[in-house]
């Protein structure tokens, strides 16, 4: 007995913004005769997300990535059939898994799912996921802020800039927010941000000057760029930190095309301090943060939103206008 599963590869390395062309979806049969230890993981929702962009790949190789799945077949004792599950299985429908300790950045390839209770399964893969946990740990350990302080989030639509916003509500800040559409903006307002601007219709000069006039204590940067480069030129206060948590905005270019200019001598005169940060260095610690999520989430004061794009075969659309801005908080695809 076998069931059929279906994968999407990299059919050839992205060249600027991915295309349809490179992408190959790649059927197959994997046996449910299971040897002892192994589990057969059927996928529910899968994350699309920014760093998948940022890795090189090999042609035939398959995206990899994060799923809400269900044991489907179990040969395991730690995981009888039914149990949901978060899989680093990468973008399959099913995924047999013969050791499921093997470890990933982001730990144990398969973990039971904690419990939600009454909240989406999904929300594994966003708010109280690895999206979640970011801003969590990222704000709080690498930002460190404390309450009265200025804080600008760009990208703050998104799975994780939305959660660092109201997180630095949580903690007595003052929020300032950036994001490509006035949709998005209006739903910042709705989630607690003190200001927000729409940075294709307004500079980042211009709003910084009207919303932080006394500058920005802790910037958490999930763009790059110009845009990061005008805030550190003019609004970032002496000795502020910067979260360098990504960069979306070369994500899609070639080297030559990025031509980002130097931000060395903002960093030196006004003693900066950067601050690089990457989920998988607190695995150790997920528990923590997540336990104070699901608080949070559970008496309201972390709102979430998701952009759901329905169907396997449309994994690689999701993820093409999630690198084009299309998505408000988190997107993912349910199968």
């Amino acid at each position: 007995m076998s069931v059929k599963s279906k994968r999407w590869t990299v059919a050839k390395m992205f060249e600027g913004e991915p295309k349809m062309s490179d992408f190959q979806l790649v059927e197959e049969e994997i046996p449910t005769a299971l040897k002892p230890g192994e589990v057969l993981v059927e996928a529910l929702y899968l994350t699309v997300d920014p760093y998948m962009r940022w890795r090189s790949y090999e042609a035939g190789e398959t995206l990899i990535g994060e799923q809400v799945g269900r044991i489907k077949v179990s040969n395991n004792s730690n995981f009888p059939e039914g149990t949901l599950v978060l899989a680093y299985t990468g973008w399959r429908t099913h995924s047999l898994v013969s050791n499921t300790e093997e470890n990933t950045f982001l730990g144990p390839i398969v973990k039971s799912l904690p419990d939600f209770g009454e909240l989406s399964p999904s929300l594994a893969i966003g708010c109280l996921g690895m999206p979640g946990l970011t801003a969590y740990f990222g704000l709080l350990e690498r930002g460190e802020v404390k309450a009265g302080e200025t804080v600008l989030v760009s990208a703050a639509a998104g799975a994780v800039g939305s959660v660092v916003g109201q997180i630095a509500k949580i903690k007595g800040c003052k929020v300032i927010g950036s994001a490509g559409s006035d949709e998005k903006c209006d739903w910042l307002k709705e989630i607690g941000f003190d200001h927000v601007f729409n940075y294709k219709t307004q500079t980042v000069d211009d709003a910084l000057t009207e919303f932080a006039p006394e500058g920005v204590d802790v910037y958490f940067d999930n763009v790059g760029g110009d845009f990061t480069y005008d805030v550190l030129k003019s609004h970032i206060k002496f000795g502020g930190r910067i979260v360098a948590c990504g960069s979306v905005s070369s994500y899609n270019k070639s080297e030559d095309e990025r031509t980002e200019r130097s931000i060395a001598k903002f960093v030196i005169y006004k003693e900066l301090n950067i601050r690089g940060f990457i989920i998988g260095a607190h695995v150790k610690r997920f528990a923590e943060g997540l336990s104070e999520m699901l608080r949070w989430v559970r008496e309201g004061k972390i709102k979430y939103k998701e952009t759901v794009t329905e169907g396997f075969e449309n994994m690689p659309n999701a993820f093409i206008s999630l690198l084009r801005g299309g998505n408000i908080g988190k997107a993912l695809v349910k199968v």
